[in-house]
């Protein structure tokens, strides 16, 4: 694969809201995948298959093991796909912790996407029962986060 293709897919990569790229053609294959923040973007580039192990899932704050178990209440949902935070930057208190108090339009998280990181605000007034969601672990749309009593 000449260094011409090697440069549009990367292109296409940074441009696209893909996270992971991968061809293979004949025994050449190459694996394109940006970092979770976006920032770096890695490449791989071997004449064999290569298998790489998979991320263990991080477990949830308030371990969970079905909807059924969760506490009673108002289920606060992630109205995107990103990456899920707790608090504003490394090192900084968390925007909301169980037992909490917290009102309507208090932010209670940050869900970055596609570098933006977007406050997102709790819908209604209460005592946060659980977080659902491990700080740094990637959400989809409509995934539950909190729950609120």
């Amino acid at each position: 694969m000449d260094l011409r293709k090697l440069k549009k897919l990367i292109d296409l990569v940074e441009a696209s809201g893909i996270a992971e790229l991968e061809i293979t053609e004949g025994e050449e294959k190459v694996r394109i995948a940006k970092s979770i923040a976006g920032a770096q973007m890695m490449m791989h580039h071997a004449p064999q298959m290569m298998h790489a192990p998979a991320p263990a899932a991080a477990a949830p704050v308030a371990a969970l093991p079905a909807e059924d178990a969760m506490p009673e209440g108002h289920v606060v949902r992630s109205p995107m796909v990103g990456t899920f935070y707790r608090a504003p930057a490394p090192g900084s208190k968390n925007f909301a912790e169980v037992g909490q108090s917290v009102n309507a339009g208090d932010t209670i998280c940050i869900i970055e996407a596609m570098k933006l990181l977007n406050e997102i605000e709790s819908d209604q007034g209460g005592v946060i029962k659980a977080i659902l969601v491990e700080n740094g672990q990637p959400v989809e749309y409509g995934e539950p986060l909190f729950v609120i009593a």
